[in-house]
């Protein structure tokens, strides 16, 4: 049995994802500089086992898709580096958005967070006007 034509658009959105998965695959085989792994700045959390960039004793290159725009990203060596050693991060965690996105969050979460404090502050205010 045949599979009914595509559209236009499906067809063009097909094309642009395959471009977006080479354009990654490429990016993600390209030779990075090597970061070393100083296990002693890690974050530990108890646990008996220990992530693959551990093991290894470097960071490498890891691709994620954004869970909000479905962009195909990279978390560079220099970014883990960062994250699991200097911020402190799990060093089982991984990256979710990517930066654009994160940054929408980060002022949804912020807007939501002012407007519950602002909603607070009148609770607080009627309750002592009584």
């Amino acid at each position: 049995m045949a599979t009914p034509p595509k559209s236009g658009k499906q067809h063009a959105r097909d094309i642009k994802q395959r471009r977006a998965a080479r354009r990654l695959k490429a990016q993600l085989k390209r030779e990075s500089p090597r970061q070393p792994v100083n296990v002693e700045a890690l974050a530990h959390d108890g646990s008996v086992d220990r992530p693959e960039f551990v093991r290894r004793r470097y960071y490498a290159n890891r691709g994620f898709r954004c869970i909000d725009c479905g962009a195909d990203e990279v978390w560079t060596p220099t970014q883990q580096k960062w994250y699991f050693e200097v911020a402190k991060g799990s060093i089982w965690s991984q990256p979710t958005r990517c930066r654009k996105c994160r940054l929408i969050e980060r002022k949804r979460r912020d807007e939501a967070r002012r407007i519950h404090m602002e909603g607070m502050a009148a609770k607080k205010a009627k309750a002592r006007r009584k």
